[in-house]
């Protein structure tokens, strides 16, 4: 009873994709075919000279510059031009970005070796 249930399931989906009636849905065939026609790529040769001819339809996506979350009047502008700390640390290697010495705690430790 199983292996029948089985069988009968993996030949489900073979029988629905052969059972389309193309002349049920709501759909120009002919205008498709007829657009599909129109539409193919078109190749013409004169000596060396290439022509190419490709015609497309559709729709292209809106090309969105700023996002609703950019704040342009105030803070830096993502992916702009870099910073110069932004730009010594590409510039510097690490072994060198070392803080720079404390002068004052120089200073601070030279008076109390003279007071003493």
């Amino acid at each position: 009873m199983a292996i029948a249930l089985l069988a009968l399931g993996l030949a489900s989906p073979a029988l629905a994709q052969t059972g389309v009636d193309v002349s049920r849905l709501p759909i120009d065939l002919d205008r498709i075919q007829r657009g599909l026609r129109e539409s193919a790529d078109r190749e013409e040769r004169q000596g060396l000279t290439l022509r190419y001819r490709v015609q497309i339809y559709g729709q292209a996506p809106p090309i969105v510059l700023f996002g609703p979350d950019a704040h342009l009047a105030s803070g830096p502008v993502p992916y702009g031009a870099p910073t110069h700390r932004e730009m010594m640390e590409q510039a510097t290697p690490k072994e060198f970005r070392a803080p720079a010495a404390d002068l004052g705690a120089l200073i601070r430790w030279l008076a109390e070796r003279a007071r003493k």
